[in-house]
């Protein structure tokens, strides 16, 4: 494996370690700069909108996303590797 597969390998794990929000928030915290959590947060909503139905004028709306980023974020949604359709949270949080 090669030095970003390595690296690549070792965020996965470290994310796999959190075990509450709170540690999720404190890695976050280190990671990501303020804006790039805002941005990630942003379209993980995004996502979520798009799961349950609403149109591209709600989403952009209620997130204030760009019409581009959210794009990208359906395409992913409907022909990405699934990620957002099998990890983000159904109970209404």
């Amino acid at each position: 494996m090669n030095e970003n597969g390595d690296m690549t390998k070792i965020l996965c794990r470290t994310l796999l370690n959190c075990k509450t929000e709170e540690d999720c928030l404190a890695l976050l915290s280190d990671l990501c700069t303020f804006q790039e959590q805002e941005q990630m947060a942003q379209r993980v909503a995004a996502a979520k909108l798009l799961l349950e139905g609403k149109t591209y004028a709600e989403i952009m709306d209620s997130t204030e996303i760009s019409s581009a980023t959210l794009s990208r974020v359906s395409r992913a949604v409907h022909h990405g590797s699934g990620g957002y359709a099998r990890l983000i949270p159904r109970d209404g949080r």
